[in-house]
Formats: structure tokens, C-alpha cells, sequence
């Protein structure tokens, strides 16, 4: 007897248009679908006329329901693993089944599709040919100062989750580590609500603060620069050696340092005020 597949299925983050025509197939075709929560995933299954059975797969039940699950498998049945929203394995339960079933030898075969965080960070407008991916931060206070501050000297652009009960102090934590970053945060990508805040990281604690706190959140930091790190070196001095050095403009050194110090830009220009435009000569 052959063995069944394990398909991890990216389901929709919110606009229930956003699946693959190959996952609407596989799902048709499974034997069993398992997820995170049956009566959310059943909402997709009847906008696509799918009618294969369900059974949970979730982080309370994984240790005993993955087990059973591969057993299926095992015996030749195909299942259909699926989160509420995005992609299975990633800040979820879905790891635990997978790395069972390929240490069984099931085949797991990605039908990729929607990623809240990589579609946060493709419209995010900071630096995407390197990035780090956190998830979640620590609930406690303690420990999610502690995390960040082994972050802080991260150059590559960050991705965090945080729920909506924790995102002011996630974010006013993150701006007292880290300083006053460039930064976006996401909300309610793809849905009706879909909110997107650019700035630094004050401004988006202050719209935070006065805005609406529901749905998941994306926040996208700008990551640490060497020039950054280096306490010595202020903006000030540094936009002079970018007018110096390289024989830029005040507005153009400005725009340069923004985006290279990782700041924003009008935390730049209060510092080029300190100087004149031959003041780099």
C-alpha cells in the first residue's frame, strides 16, 4: 500500500478570492481536511463547494491528533492541512504534524498561496532583499525586552506578529529598544479594514493609541545599520560626510541618511539644521 500526502494548503489571510485554483483542487480531493479551527475553514470549504470531511488539528489537541493523523496517512489517505489564515508552519501548530509525518516518511508536498507577513513586507517600502522574520514576541514584558535587545544590533529588516490586546506595548516597547526606526504596520490585510500605517515608529505608537486595535497585526521595522551601531557617529556628522564625501546636496544627503541610518526623515532634516551647506567643507 502506498502512502497518502500531506498537503500543506496556504489558505486566504482575509479576502477569500486569494487561494490557488491548485489548492481549491486538492481540497476537493483530499481525503480529509485537517484545521485549526473546522467551523472558520468551513466558511472557505462552502464559497468553494467543498465538501470533504474536516476533523481540528490545533495547538491544544497537536501531540495527540498528529499521531492519528499520520496514521491515515500511513494507511494511503491523502490530507489537507490548513490554518485559519496564510500558510501552515508559520507561528502555528502546523510544524509539529509536518515534522512527524516527513520523520514517518510521508511525502509533504507546499501548495503555496497567502502569507501575512510577505505581504506585509512587499508594500512595505523598506528593505526586502534581506529580512528576518520573528513571529510572535514574548507576552511578557521581561522577556519580550530581553528578545528585542538581542535584535537590536540586527541589520536585516524585521517582521514581527503581535495581537491586537499587545500591540501598543509591543510597539512601545520596540521603539524604546530600538529608537525611532522607520517602520509599517499592517492590519486586516486583504479584508475590509485594511489599515497600513508608514513613519516612525513614535508616529505609529501614537496612531496606534488613538486608533482602532482589532484584527492581526504585521509590524515591519527597519533594521540596524553599522553606521547606526556606532554611538560616535551622529546623523549630524554623518550627513556632513555624505555633502563632503560624496558631494551630495543637503536635501539629497538627507534622503541618503533616512534611508541608510534607518531614521526618518524628519528626524534627519531637525539635524541638518545644525549645519549650513558649506558647513561640510
Amino acid at each position: 500500500m502506498s502512502t497518502g500526502t500531506l498537503y500543506i494548503i496556504a489558505t486566504p489571510i482575509g479576502n477569500l478570492e486569494d487561494i490557488t485554483l491548485r489548492a481549491v483542487r486538492i481540497l476537493k480531493e483530499a481525503d480529509l481536511i485537517a484545521a485549526e479551527d473546522t467551523r472558520h475553514t468551513k466558511k472557505l470549504l462552502d464559497r468553494y463547494g467543498i465538501a470533504t470531511p474536516l476533523t481540528s488539528y490545533h495547538d491544544h489537541n497537536k501531540e495527540e491528533k498528529a499521531p492519528v493523523i499520520v496514521a491515515r496517512l500511513l494507511e494511503g489517505k491523502s490530507v489537507a492541512l490548513v490554518s485559519d489564515a496564510g500558510t501552515p508552519g508559520i507561528s502555528d501548530p502546523g510544524y509539529f504534524l509536518i515534522n512527524l509525518a516527513a520523520h514517518e516518511g510521508v511525502p509533504v508536498a507546499p501548495i503555496p498561496g497567502a502569507t501575512a507577513a510577505i505581504a506585509a513586507l512587499s508594500i512595505s517600502g523598506l528593505p526586502t532583499d534581506r529580512f528576518v522574520f520573528e513571529g510572535f514576541l514574548p507576552s511578557k514584558h521581561t522577556a519580550r525586552l530581553k528578545r528585542l535587545e538581542e535584535l537590536s544590533t540586527e541589520d536585516r529588516t524585521l517582521v514581527f506578529y503581535e495581537a491586537p490586546h499587545r500591540v501598543i506595548r509591543a510597539v512601545e516597547d520596540v521603539l524604546s529598544v530600538f529608537g525611532d526606526r522607520n517602520a509599517v504596520l499592517t492590519r486586516e490585510l486583504t479584508k475590509v479594514h485594511e489599515e497600513v500605517v508608514r513613519g516612525a515608529l513614535s508616529e505609529i505608537l501614537d496612531h496606534v493609541k488613538r486608533g482602532t486595535v482589532k484584527g492581526e497585526f504585521t509590524l515591519i521595522v527597519h533594521g540596524a545599520t553599522e553606521m547606526r551601531r556606532q554611538a560616535d557617529i551622529s546623523p549630524e556628522e554623518y550627513l556632513k560626510n555624505l555633502m563632503l564625501h560624496r558631494g551630495l546636496t543637503k536635501k539629497e544627503a538627507i534622503a541618503v541618511a533616512a534611508e541608510e541610518l534607518g531614521l526618518p526623515k524628519k528626524e534627519v532634516y531637525k539635524q541638518s539644521l545644525k549645519i549650513k551647506e558649506k558647513g561640510a567643507q
